[in-house]
């Protein structure tokens, strides 16, 4: 099975063109590929098929080419994942699949539209929109957090410092706001920085991937948050992940995500 292995500020992917949805993907497969010590490893599989061929995709065909399939890494699927319709993005480009710079993209979440540029790829992310408070638990300690949906739910907790939260187990979610789960998201203020309007540092939980070191999603409902206590309707927001540095801009109804997305290699694997 051909694939591809690329990431977004080291939220990574395996990519599997199948262009004609001939690939019988199953949970069971995309778990495996994603196991770090018995597939190829990574935070969820991204499936690059035509929008007319597949059927979760077909009403999208006449105003996008292509449907990113994309599965957690534990085998379940999601709405919407930033980090990797950027990713997806740059495959696209680069291995010739598209030949422009700016093209939609279909998603369970719907239509987006990416602008691809030699160093850094950018996403028109679905608006983030800010629900009621509710509260994580998390290696027994309760977190109060604003819930925030970008086409898949959030909760984002303000901390005093990200590096103190504690992982080792899933966050305990309130099923009642949450039924299908969240990613949950942990801010806190950092040094100001030229150019923006909020500097954050942050860490985030993935539903069906624990951990990441990035999470594009993640990162714009923090940025909707910060602006709002900010007491700021629009404006940019820098954040910094363990894998490396998002911006978020939020203006107008708007929200475009930009960050680095990179290929790092193809090959087969026997599976």
């Amino acid at each position: 099975m051909y694939f591809a292995k690329g990431h977004g500020a080291g939220n990574d992917f395996v990519l599997l063109p199948d262009p004609d949805g001939e690939l019988d993907l199953t949970a069971e497969l995309a778990a495996t590929l994603c196991a770090r010590h018995f597939g190829i490893g990574a935070d969820g599989v991204l499936r690059i098929v035509r929008t007319a061929k597949h059927p979760e995709a077909a009403r999208y065909a006449p105003d996008a080419d292509w449907f990113m399939d994309y599965w957690n890494a534990d085998g379940s699927l999601a709405e919407m994942c930033g980090n990797g319709v950027r990713v997806f993005a740059r495959y696209l480009t680069g291995y010739g699949l598209v030949d422009a710079t700016r093209f939609p993209v279909a998603t369970r979440a719907g239509l987006v539209t990416v602008d691809v540029t030699p160093t850094e790829v950018s996403v028109d992310m679905p608006p983030p929109r800010l629900g009621a408070d509710s509260v994580v638990r998390l290696a027994g300690t309760d977190y109060a957090g604003t819930a925030a949906d970008v086409g898949n739910p959030h909760l984002v907790c303000p901390v005093d410092d990200v590096s103190t939260v504690d992982f080792r187990e899933p966050p305990q979610l309130d099923a009642t706001v949450f039924p299908e789960s969240a990613n949950v998201e942990f801010v806190a203020a950092a040094e100001p920085l030229d150019g923006v309007d909020a500097h954050v540092r942050m860490r985030v939980y993935e539903r069906g991937s624990a951990e990441t070191l990035a999470c594009g999603t993640g990162a714009c409902a923090v940025a909707a948050v910060a602006l709002r206590d900010a007491g700021l309707p629009a404006g940019t927001v820098a954040l910094d992940l363990p894998g490396g540095r998002l911006s978020v801009m939020l203006d107008e109804g708007r929200c475009v995500l930009t960050g680095p997305a990179v290929i790092v290699a193809t090959g087969d694997i026997l599976i």
